[in-house]
């Protein structure tokens, strides 16, 4: 096996990492959001429209990010381009909060966790 197909293979394997996000909940359950480790691909993606978004992080990258990457448990799409409005309405401190979840991902101190 080549090293790239090797690489992609162990990605594949990665488990979803998830936030549970209580302010979005109902019936006194929080909102739980799965997504994979960001990739470089993700992060290109965002800079289409946030140029400096690793240097600069915006709250508008921050909500690309989110729209992006959070899927339900099924493993579909939590959001869509049409929701950016709901999010940009969302207090700074929530997005924030949802992207670093989403954003650290299989960062050593989520391993540690675990």
């Amino acid at each position: 096996m080549s090293i790239a197909k090797r690489i992609a293979a162990n990605r594949a394997a990665q488990p979803r990492g998830s936030v549970d996000v209580e302010e979005w909940g109902e019936e006194g359950k929080p909102l739980r959001l799965f997504f994979t480790q960001v990739t470089a691909r993700d992060i290109e993606k965002v800079q289409r429209k946030y140029k400096d978004f690793l240097a600069s992080t915006s709250l508008g990258g921050m909500i690309e990010m989110i729209i992006e990457k959070c899927e339900d448990e099924k493993g579909t799409s939590a959001f869509t381009l049409e929701d950016r409005p709901i999010l940009m309405s969302e207090p700074p401190l929530l997005i924030a909060r949802v992207f670093n979840s989403v954003f650290n991902a299989g960062s050593s101190e989520d391993h540690a966790k675990n």
